[in-house]
């Protein structure tokens, strides 16, 4: 049987290690006032497009999916992200414009606006502009560069986007 000391030694590592997991699990690393952070996002599209004209259709939809850090950890991995689009296909040009959510494993959200265009290789970019944020993102303010593809025909997409912010 352990003595009382050692039985205090287990607790005390035990809690340690829980306290640690929970802090990776929600991205508790802090957060610099200003940086870079590169993520990638896997959505699922559902959306509705009308043909108005010879080789041309509008449409609008939704992305709803899970952002990662491409670190493995720290802001926004595993955390929900939610876009709302709009879009115009002619020939074989496409522009979007919409609003997306990014958020943080613990509820904190990052939120934009963006537009986007064809891009070579038949994959689809543009950039977002942050416009607010909850939690330890409120007040921030910055870019997201973004690039998605598709990854399927039921409308998987990958996207890859970098977080380039300031707080206050």
């Amino acid at each position: 049987m352990p003595s009382i000391a050692g039985r205090r030694i287990s607790t005390f590592a035990a809690a340690a290690l829980v306290a640690l997991l929970s802090a990776q699990a929600h991205g508790a690393e802090p957060l610099a006032k200003s940086g870079s952070i590169n993520v990638r996002s896997g959505y699922w599209a559902v959306g509705d497009v009308v043909t108005v004209g010879d080789k041309h259709q509008q449409g609008h939809g939704n992305n709803r999916g899970i952002i990662f850090n491409e670190k493995g950890s720290g802001p926004f991995h595993l955390g929900p992200t939610d876009c709302f689009y709009v879009l115009d296909i002619a020939g074989d040009k496409t522009k979007v414009r919409g609003y997306c959510t990014f958020g943080d494993t613990d509820g904190d959200k990052v939120w934009s606006e963006f537009d986007g265009a064809s891009q070579a290789g038949g994959d689809i970019g543009g950039m977002h502009t942050i416009t607010g944020g909850s939690g330890k993102f409120a007040g921030i303010t910055g870019t997201i560069p973004w690039r998605c593809k598709f990854a399927g025909g039921n409308g998987e997409l990958e996207c890859t986007q970098r977080i380039d912010y300031k707080l206050p």
